[in-house]
């Protein structure tokens, strides 16, 4: 076959454009697209071609029908690869009309306000586009480059000239300058739901322009070569928006493309197979022509596929293999999420330990949101059975890492990571042993329900596994498991938790009520102790179920956003309600009258009837009725447990609502159980006065008291008149048990509030009410003295009680309530400051100093304990925190409420630091409400709170340790003053002021100062809030104040008010770093780092990360900083931790610079200069600040997280901790590596 020499002019222009597009881009990284010579081929005579030209679009047409072997007509032919160029005339005519189009494109952004909006289809924005490019290379190449540039945020444009003359550093490093520097944000950053929609429709755009292109413009080495070259540039600048911008486009970029390689891939095995068909053939058989044909798209599908993994491994090398381990976890978390969407499109590739690795890497990140995107991805790996058996060494390799993933800190990464543990669970076998599996299933107990549900899952795969095997009973086999898996957890008792963990996997099974109360109402021959705990176990699970079918609520400490039930799960819970009404009605009198004397179990089964549609015993018979509440009367009877005697409370509550029309029936039988007890407590009542009474009678006048009090809260009993009696116990001087006086206390107290409460609906102006505010009024001055004197009173439960009743009696009617409705005002009482100082000292010697917050047994002496005595110590010891955290938050409301001034409050804030694990929450809450109510009462009752606390380390000769705290205290108050400088303005400067006053306050000798004059020192740390007009304000205040005074503190506090104000008039020092040399304090505060001669003749860098690094690591080693080595070493997986970089100025800072980082802007604002030459200097340091601004973003989260401390929750979980960089681990435990590590090095 005779070939005709093609056009050398064609061939060497072609070359020539070629080498063009990829010249130097000024990156580490050069896009390694193969770019291959083109041979000078011949081209087949003219008949030749004519015959197979049609041959060659039907193969066309049936590509686009279906599984196609041969591009499109399109695509180029293998000799005329790149894209179709004119003669150089033609071009030269349409130049200035090309330029003009261009300028047009380039100016208008339409590409970047259709995608912005959201509103346009992008597959046809796309395909406008590509018309527009085909037209003019240049031009559309030009709009496209802009576009990338304006989702980075850049305000700057790239011309034609940019793009022809400058190298793509060089165009970075001019658009950088022209960058918005007024906002941090650029469009990927911001939040909302029109960024949101942007951050979708660039991905769609990303995916439409491949596609659109994967039939041609794809492989013609001008348009995506250009797209890469650019991407690799900008992902490799040290501006976070062009990084962060450029990252995400170009991983997106590669998913796309990848696609495009798989579907490659298969048209080349099926053109492949279609060949070797067509050659085994016998010669007779053979079609030469389609052989040739076949032979033909073979060879260009392999080109086509040499391009695309070529551009593919120019991605991965240079943007994914350096972003993935990026500064900011936006730009790790889209190269993880992306690498995970690679392995799984295209295992061929990429399922191997090779990529593998980042995977695991990650999951050690500190950030939350990149530990997820990891999760998730692995997810989509181990859903797949095909990639398990690929996936074992991976699983040995992190099983570890996964286990203690399920206890992260943070609630989504862990219920992610439980997910993920019950799909290797599902799909793999013996990799996670018994004791793992214990690890997982046991966090159904958690206080976050996401993280308790998916461990619930687990739990219920591995019940299934258990049960799923029998046929009949299969219900009852799965209680038994469940019931011997909560008595032998530790946490027995907590049914509702596991109930509300299994609810959504095994709702079916939890709703069968018909199994359960068979299983508790059929005798069986077990033991009696095992018998007990499993019956006991299973009511709690019955009861629990039942409670969440009906109310579809979570445990009372389980954590879960507010939740709207559809319509649907509504429709359900009505029906779930019938039918548990229908079931248990006539079944619960069978049950109490079988548990009736067992605490426990009747505590449980009390609780069913608040589940009832109680409307049905209006409807049925009065017998079960009238059975429960017998019942209900005989076990209030024979119990004085208060958990049984609470809930029959509630349940006295629920049936005596006039909303049904049995409530007289209910409230006749309870007032008759009621009247018995009180016949009894009198009966006995003088015999205690006398001291005549027996033990029997005081155990007959303490139980019946104490059902009294317990009801009381729900049921008036004012009418027994049982106030008195109370009155006459509390005064007598006979000693009674505590008991007895505990519920004497709550009687009292009940019976003024619901006499309170009949008065306030009565009018109060007429005579014969009158009379009865008077009576009552006596009554409450006869009850704040008995509670004064219980007060004092030798047993801790006495004092508790009249110190609680005591709040609750004030709360109502001595707060701004009754002294601001002026028809309430005749009830309103003055308790006097007597009583306020009795309060205080209550909370000073039992709620703050009655206990050590710190006391902790040696450990050695633990190990000794028995288990159960130190679990009931334990138990003890929480019981006793949540009563004076109850007393505490009563003291707060008597504030909040007017009953005691604000000052009062100073007693509680000064108690902040030391007792923050315990009272922080309500220290903190107590502080904003203050606020609220008052801005500037409650700014100087907290530093009167400071005033009383220096004073009182004055007095007691304090040590260093102890003015340290007191700073720590001040810093936790200065953090609570808010962010906003105008709202704080008038409080802060009063705050001020008073300090001011105090620690100026007191004589003055001629050689000693104010003995308060340290306290400027704590009054410091308030400075880094004021604005510049308060700060001149005080500076003139204190010279008033001072007059000749001289002093260290006083010059410590006014160099804490100027430092805002130079900083105004003076370029920002640099952050503080730790200095190695031996340069006094002083100078390094003083000399300011833009005057340094070096960095004024430093060039201006080059923006990328190795060129940059070198400048930055050489500024540090000028100014004294230790120059740390980066390893840049394509095998080193250990990303580069930001220097650490602490305060090596003196104490006359007093960490004024730590504190102006947490206000001011992360972006350094250099004063302008008047020189040339220094203005040089000031925009390259405008450059520096803007590309610094990651690290100081970092420093400041950093430091602000040091300062906060989250409050436990009930139980405490493994926090996760890593180093402040992005450490990648590494698996070097030995000595002598294993095969398995050398795999993973």
């Amino acid at each position: 076959m005779e070939i005709e020499q093609m056009p050398e002019s064609f061939l060497e222009s072609s070359e020539e454009e070629s080498c063009e597009d990829l010249s130097g881009s000024g990156s580490d990284f050069e896009v390694s697209i193969n770019h291959k010579k083109r041979m000078k081929l011949t081209a087949p005579d003219n008949e030749t071609l004519a015959r197979k030209r049609p041959r060659r679009n039907m193969s066309e047409q049936s590509s686009s029908q279906g599984s196609s072997i041969t591009p499109p007509a399109s695509t180029p032919s293998p000799v005329q690869k790149g894209p179709s160029r004119r003669p150089k005339r033609q071009q030269q005519k349409r130049g200035e009309q090309r330029e003009g189009r261009g300028a047009q494109h380039t100016a208008d952004g339409s590409l970047y306000e259709a995608v912005k909006s959201g509103r346009s289809a992008l597959g046809t924005v796309v395909s406008e586009w590509l018309e527009s490019y085909k037209k003019e290379q240049e031009a559309g190449l030009l709009e496209l480059i802009n576009f990338l540039v304006q989702c980075s945020g850049c305000k700057g444009r790239v011309s034609k000239e940019m793009l022809l003359d400058m190298e793509k550093s060089d165009i970075i490093c001019q658009l950088t300058q022209e960058f918005n520097e007024e906002s941090s944000g650029y469009p990927l950053s911001l939040v909302g739901p029109e960024w949101r929609r942007f951050r979708e429709s660039l991905c769609e755009f990303v995916c439409q322009l491949v596609r659109c292109c994967q039939h041609s413009l794809l492989y013609d080495s001008y348009l995506f070569s250009h797209v890469v070259q650019l991407l690799i540039v900008l992902a490799d600048s040290q501006v976070r928006a062009f990084r962060h911008t450029s990252t995400f486009i170009a991983v997106k970029l590669m998913s796309a493309v990848i696609e495009v390689a798989v579907t490659l891939s298969s048209q080349i095995e099926v053109t492949k197979r279609r060949l070797g068909l067509e050659k085994n053939k016998d010669a007779k058989n053979r079609a030469s022509q389609k052989v040739e044909e076949l032979e033909l798209s073979y060879n260009e599908l392999l080109e086509q596929q040499s391009e695309v993994g070529s551009m593919v491994n120019a991605i991965m090398k240079g943007v994914f293999v350096h972003r993935y381990r990026d500064l900011v976890p936006e730009i790790r978390a889209v190269c993880i999420e992306e690498l995970g969407r690679w392995l799984v499109s295209n295992p061929a590739t990429y399922f191997n330990d090779s990529y593998l690795k980042y995977l695991g890497w990650m999951l050690y990140d500190k950030q939350p949101l990149v530990r997820l995107r990891s999760v998730k991805a692995l997810q989509e790996l181990y859903k797949e059975e095909a990639f398990i058996s690929r996936l074992e060494l991976f699983s040995g390799r992190f099983k570890e890492r996964m286990l203690n993933m399920a206890l992260d800190k943070d609630p989504e990464v862990a219920v992610e990571a439980v997910k993920l543990l019950v799909l290797i669970n599902q799909n793999t076998e013996s990799v996670l042993a018994d004791e793992e599996q214990a690890k997982v299933y046991s966090m159904v107990f958690a206080a976050h329900r996401g993280r308790a549900s998916a461990a619930g899952s687990f739990l219920y795969q591995i019940l299934c596994k258990e049960v799923d095997g029998l046929v009949e009973e299969r219900n009852g086999a799965f209680f038994s498991f469940l019931i011997n898996f909560l008595i032998n957890s530790q946490y027995n008792g907590r049914g509702e938790y596991l109930v509300d963990s299994l609810w959504d996997v095994a709702g079916v099974e939890l709703r069968d009520w018909e199994t359960m109360t068979s299983l508790l109402l059929r005798d069986t021959e077990d033991e009696e102790g095992e018998r007990d705990k499993y019956e006991t176990a299973l009511i709690d699970l019955m009861m629990a179920a039942v409670r969440q079918a009906a109310e579809a609520t979570p445990p009372e400490r389980r954590t879960q956003g507010k939740k709207n039930l559809s319509m649907k799960e509504k429709k359900i819970q009505t029906q779930d309600r019938r039918r548990i009404t229908a079931h248990f009605i006539p079944l619960l009198p069978q049950l109490l009258a079988k548990y009736s004397a067992d605490v426990e179990k009747v505590k449980y089964l009390l609780r069913a009837p608040l589940s009832f549609d109680l409307d049905a015993y209006s409807s049925n018979t009065t017998k079960s009725l009238d059975r429960l509440l017998s019942l209900v009367c005989e076990i209030v009877e024979k119990h004085t447990d208060e958990s049984v005697l609470t809930e029959c409370a509630r349940l006295s509550i629920a049936l005596c609502s006039e909303r049904y029309a049995f409530s007289s029936r209910a409230h006749r039988a309870f007032s008759q159980m009621l009247d018995t007890q009180v016949e009894r407590f009198s009966a006995v009542h003088e015999a205690l006065l006398q001291g005549t009474a027996d033990e029997d009678d005081l155990y007959t006048a303490t139980a019946s008291l104490k059902r009294i009090s317990v009801f009381v809260s729900s049921m008036d009993v004012s009418s027994w008149k049982l106030l008195d009696q109370c009155f006459a116990l509390l005064k007598s001087t006979e000693s009674f048990d505590s008991e007895l006086m505990v519920h004497a206390l709550a009687c009292s107290a009940f019976h003024l509030l619901w006499e309170g409460k009949k008065m306030m609906e009565y009018d109060l102006t007429t005579t014969s009410n009158k009379a009865g505010v008077r009576r009552l009024k006596s009554e409450l001055k006869t009850f704040f003295d008995v509670c004064r004197n219980c007060l004092s009173y030798e047993h801790a439960e006495v004092r508790d009680q009249a110190f609680l009743v005591l709040c609750d009696v004030l709360l109502v009617f001595c707060g701004d309530v009754m002294r601001q409705r002026p028809e309430l005002k005749p009830l309103a009482m003055n308790p006097g400051d007597a009583l306020h100082t009795e309060l205080a000292s209550f909370l000073m010697d039992y709620v703050f100093n009655g206990y050590d917050n710190n006391a902790g047994e040696d450990e050695d002496e633990d190990e000794e304990k028995d288990e159960e005595k130190y679990k009931e110590e334990q138990m003890r010891k929480m019981k006793a925190l949540q009563l004076r955290r109850k007393q505490l938050s009563g003291y707060c409301n008597l504030i909040l409420c007017g009953v005691l001034d604000f000052q009062a409050a100073s007693d509680i804030f000064k108690h902040y630091s030391k007792f923050n694990k315990d009272y922080g929450d309500i220290i903190k809450w107590m502080l904003s409400r203050t606020k609220f109510i008052c801005p500037v009462e409650s700014a100087k009752t907290v530093c009167l709170s400071l005033q009383q606390t220096f004073s009182s380390m004055i007095e007691e000769q304090h040590t260093r340790q102890d003015f340290t705290e007191l700073r720590e205290l001040a810093r936790l108050f200065a953090m609570s003053f808010g962010i906003n400088p105008m709202l704080i303005r008038k409080p802060l400067l009063s705050f001020h002021q008073q300090g001011i006053h105090f620690a100026l306050q007191g004589p003055q000798q001629e050689d000693a100062p104010p003995p308060n004059l340290a306290f400027l020192q704590v009054l410091s740390e308030f400075s880094f809030k004021l604005i510049q007009q308060d700060r001149m304000q005080l500076l003139e205040y204190v010279k008033d104040k001072a007059g000749p005074l001289k002093s260290q503190w006083l010059l410590m506090y006014q160099r804490s008010l100027q430092s805002g104000l130079s900083s105004v008039a003076q370029s920002p020092r640099a952050k503080r770093r730790r200095s190695t040399s031996a340069t006094p304090a002083g100078s390094v505060r003083e000399g300011s780092w833009l005057g340094d001669s070096s960095i004024s003749q430093m060039p201006t860098p080059a923006l990328t990360s190795t060129v940059m690094r070198r400048g930055e690591a050489q500024l540090q080693h000028q100014d004294g900083d230790r120059n740390q080595d980066r390893n840049q070493a394509e095998g080193s997986f250990t990303s580069p931790a930001p220097g650490s970089q602490g305060a090596a100025d003196s104490e006359d800072d007093f960490e004024e610079s730590f504190l102006q980082r947490k206000t001011q802007s992360s972006r350094r604002r250099l004063a302008p200069s008047v020189s040339s030459e220094s203005a040089d200097v000031t925009s390259q340091l405008d450059l520096l600040s803007m590309i610094e601004e990651d690290r100081e973003d970092n420093d400041i989260q950093e430091e602000e997280e040091e300062e906060e401390e989250e409050e436990p929750e009930i139980e405490e979980y493994e926090e996760y901790s890593d180093d402040d960089s992005v450490a990648l681990p590494t698996n070097r435990f030995s000595s002598n590596p294993t095969s398995l590590e050398t795999l993973f090095d």
